[in-house]
């Protein structure tokens, strides 16, 4: 098997992303996001790819269709790369809330036990352990060049597995997320190496990190 290489993309703005709503599952692009997703599409067309891999919610499949308008390739989705499950009590409300924010930082920002659980949200280990799925399927798939389109705090957890494996700790991944956030349609390229999986990171390397050109948006959008 040769070596891939493996391009993970964040999914565009969404509608809820500019109105600070903590998201779930439902939420659409924004008219923003729309032209990032075509934007980044263009990038593609100079870069080889032989599949496209979504995220299942509404955000990832139109950001996929959005880059896919360039490159003509089939699309799967996948509910190994959805975003991190965030407890009930804050989906569907503004993060600047008091409550909400309190909870984001106890799940988000501060330093706790691996299997520390707020209420019904994914924790460090279950969102670790839908990572490692995700790094085993796509090593799995037969394809040399591999499009992603994942959500932001799924793809620091990806990353920090990719880096660490079965040593990564929920202290670490907090750092992670604090010090390397991700941008909309923001790019992280890995590759996977099948002749190097004795090494510790078992084939893998992580080359790039949120590469992400300034998109121009049209002026008359952004005056609306």
């Amino acid at each position: 098997m040769r070596k891939k290489f493996i391009y993970f993309v964040r999914h565009g703005e969404s509608e809820l992303n500019r109105e600070r709503i903590r998201q779930g599952r439902e939420g659409n692009l924004s008219e923003k996001g729309h032209v990032q997703a075509e934007a980044i599409g263009l990038r593609f067309k100079t870069i080889p790819i032989d599949i496209v891999i979504s995220s299942s919610y509404p955000r990832t499949l139109q950001t996929a269709e959005g880059i896919n308008k360039h490159l003509h390739k089939e699309i799967i989705n996948s509910e190994l790369f959805i975003e991190r499950r965030n407890p009930s009590e804050i989906v569907g409300k503004w993060a600047d809330e008091a409550e909400v924010r309190k909870i984001v930082d106890f799940i988000d920002k501060s330093y706790h036990e691996n299997n520390v659980r707020y209420s019904d949200e994914e924790n460090f280990e279950d969102l670790r352990d839908r990572a490692a799925k995700a790094v085993e399927f796509l090593e799995n798939r037969p394809e040399k060049n591999i499009l992603v389109v994942t959500h932001s705090i799924f793809m620091v957890m990806l990353a920090a597995y990719i880096v660490s494996r079965d040593k990564l700790t929920s202290e670490e991944f907090v750092r992670r997320g604090a010090f390397n956030p991700i941008a909309n349609t923001g790019i992280t390229l890995a590759s996977y190496d099948p002749h190097h999986t004795d090494s510790e990171s078992k084939g893998w390397d992580l080359i790039s990190w949120n590469d992400h050109p300034y998109v121009q948006y049209p002026m008359q959008k952004m005056e609306e």
